[in-house]
């Protein structure tokens, strides 16, 4: 007897199609535009580091150059989904229009003169030559498309043909200095570009900003500026360092998307999902990330190790893979937006809550019902960044729900007898005592 097959989902090529139909004349018009427009103003600035004139130019480099509108194409074969394929678009649509608008606002000019080349790459100069002036540079469209058409394939292929894909896209990114096309600075720009179009676009559920609201809360407000000022502080000093300094506005922008989500956004802006935050959101946030997990260690270096507080659940700071088998756990309610979750064969749970911000009584009573339905698996780890704040409340308020704490002191009396450090603030406490148990733990324990 023959099985039918399962139900397979079409590739939705013709609003694919149709995009491309949009962004193919859109491209051409706007970066034709800011190039005649710069020309036109004779524009001869340009930003360039003394040491790449020792870069070579390589005439071979302009066939991955010019693949990158195949792959543009076909970028879109890729998508499986007819939100894929939108938020696709709405990404290199978005590269284009905050390219075009640095063009405009901030034109540069190539400033080495290309060598010739002859034979089949001197005619792909020549074409390009045809409509691509020496102007529109940083930030490098080339680069941001690129990341974004990179992810698009990344995505959908597995082993050596990934692998080939990886090797192609790195080729595609050093022909735009090879081919004398684009100055460093176009590069890092340029990424800088393709990772927040990527950002505000995920492949699946909301954007970053489809709930975002200003906070009213008087802790994400102060925080926020607190952020904000460290951003402009780490790019002004990124900017008047130069070079190597430049690194600083790297962070500055990681600050500043932190302020952002302090602010507007919430723990959404940090887009993790299963323990993993997503490639744009991952990157940006790089130097921030590392500074948070380098204070979570230093803070806790004197007690790693989580503590037993009741009937299987443990109180701690964010573990690695290592710490966590070591322990024995087979679960894991992780409490922290910013830090990227350990992998491994253990339940895993995420409620990413603020750091710094007292949470409200409907999610201490949600992480509550959490850590029960966890402790079905075994021994279970909640924890935050450091196990002092966010996580203790988190375990108060299952102490409280399932009646084993009769009141807040008794709670949190419960909580320092192994975790002597863990301080529970006025507004811990406020929250904390008007949590009731949800309605599958009105069993008790």
């Amino acid at each position: 007897m023959n099985t039918p097959a399962g139900p397979t989902t079409a590739i939705p090529w013709q609003r694919g199609v149709a995009w491309l139909l949009f962004l193919g004349p859109f491209f051409f018009l706007s970066y034709g535009f800011a190039n005649s427009m710069a020309a036109r103003w004779q524009v001869s600035d340009a930003l360039v580091y003394e040491w790449e004139q020792h870069i070579p130019f390589l005439p071979w480099t302009i066939l991955p150059y010019w693949s990158i509108d195949l792959f543009y194409g076909l970028s879109f074969l890729l998508c499986r989904t007819a939100l894929q394929v939108d938020r696709h678009a709405l990404r290199l649509l978005t590269a284009q229009l905050v390219s075009v608008a640095c063009f405009l606002a901030f034109p540069l000019r190539f400033s080495f003169a290309r060598p010739d080349a002859d034979g089949l790459f001197g005619a792909l100069f020549d074409a390009l030559a045809g409509f691509d002036l020496p102007y529109n540079q940083a930030p490098s469209l080339h680069i941001s498309l690129l990341i974004i058409i990179w992810v698009r394939f990344a995505t959908a292929t597995r082993g050596p043909l990934r692998w080939l894909v990886d090797a192609w896209a790195a080729l595609i990114a050093v022909s735009v200095l090879t081919t004398y096309q684009h100055h460093f600075i176009d590069l890092p720009s340029g990424a800088l570009v393709g990772l927040l179009c990527l950002w505000l676009w995920p492949d699946e559920g909301p954007t970053p900003f489809s709930a975002a609201r200003w906070t009213q809360s008087p802790e994400r407000r102060r925080l926020a500026g607190t952020y904000l000022c460290g951003a402009l502080t780490a790019a002004g000093l990124g900017v008047l360092l130069g070079g190597g300094g430049l690194v600083f506005v790297w962070l500055g922008i990681a600050l500043a998307l932190v302020a952002l989500n302090y602010a507007l956004l919430g723990p959404a802006g940090f887009q993790k999902h299963a323990g993993r935050h997503a490639l744009g959101a991952a990157l940006l946030l790089a130097p921030y990330t590392l500074g948070a997990w380098l204070n979570s260690r230093l803070w806790t270096r004197n007690s790693p190790a989580p503590g037993l507080i009741a009937d299987g659940v443990w109180l701690g700071r964010l573990p690695d893979s290592g710490a966590m088998r070591a322990d024995g756990f087979r679960a894991l309610l992780d409490l922290t937006a910013e830090l990227p979750a350990p992998k491994g064969n253990w339940a895993y749970m995420q409620l990413p809550w603020l750091d710094l911000v007292p949470p409200d009584s409907a999610r201490l009573e949600k992480a509550a019902a959490a850590i029960e339905r966890l402790r079905q698996h075994g021994p279970v780890l909640v924890c935050c960044a450091l196990g002092y704040s966010r996580s203790a409340s988190a375990v108060a308020a299952w102490l409280l729900a399932t009646g084993r704490a009769s009141s807040v002191d008794a709670a949190l009396a419960i909580l320092q007898q192994t975790r002597p450090r863990v301080v529970l603030g006025p507004q811990h406490r406020q929250a904390l005592a008007r949590v009731s148990p949800p309605a599958e733990l009105t069993g008790g324990a």
